[in-house]
């Protein structure tokens, strides 16, 4: 009985004067002459090389303040191409270049009291005060009880950032699918009313 012999498959090609010369698929135990280029490796640096971090987080009510039960919380990722994108960067090695480019598909903020994630596609709208007791026309949550219910008596917001990154290079493209993530956290209080 044989056994199977290991080592992988090449897509040998020459690319560089306007049409790839003759080429085809060649198995091989040790790799290409030369070493060869590991496309998708290449790829995953040009990932490493975006940069890519979680989301920065604008809240209102602001960290730093007081929010209260069943008033609007606005919820917005500060632009920058390393927090929304697009956002484009190379790695190089062998004669090929990789490019990778990515864009924010989604941000899910859980909101730290047990309810449904906010799911957001957009950055959202930043807060201002002429907005008033508004909801964010497109990344916003209420709280139905007080942070006092929770230990530390503040809600921790956590945001995962979910990044698409399409990259080419050598003849070859592909999609990453990556994530980052980054929290804060509110207190809400409950409003006493006197009769």
């Amino acid at each position: 009985m044989l056994s199977p012999a290991k080592g992988r498959l090449y897509n040998v090609s020459c690319p560089g004067a306007g049409r790839e010369l003759e080429g085809g698929t060649v198995f091989s135990a040790t790799g290409p002459a030369g070493g060869g280029v590991d496309v998708q490796a290449l790829a995953q640096r040009a990932v490493e090389n975006l940069r890519l971090e979680g989301a920065d987080i604008g809240i209102a009510p602001k960290p730093s303040g007081v929010g209260v039960v069943g008033m609007p919380v606005w919820i917005w990722n500060k632009p920058g191409p390393t927090r929304t994108g697009p956002a484009t960067a190379s790695a190089s090695a062998g004669g090929v270049t990789v490019t990778a480019r990515a864009k924010v598909r989604k941000v899910v903020y859980g909101m730290g009291d047990g309810s449904d994630p906010v799911v957001c596609t957009a950055p959202g709208t930043p807060y201002a005060a002429e907005y008033g007791k508004r909801m964010s026309p497109d990344c916003g949550h209420r709280y139905t009880a007080p942070s006092s219910t929770v230990d530390g008596g503040r809600y921790r917001v956590t945001a995962t950032t979910t990044w698409d990154v399409e990259w080419a290079g050598a003849g070859q493209t592909g999609t990453i699918t990556t994530t980052r993530d980054a929290s804060t956290s509110v207190e809400i209080r409950e409003v006493q009313v006197l009769n």
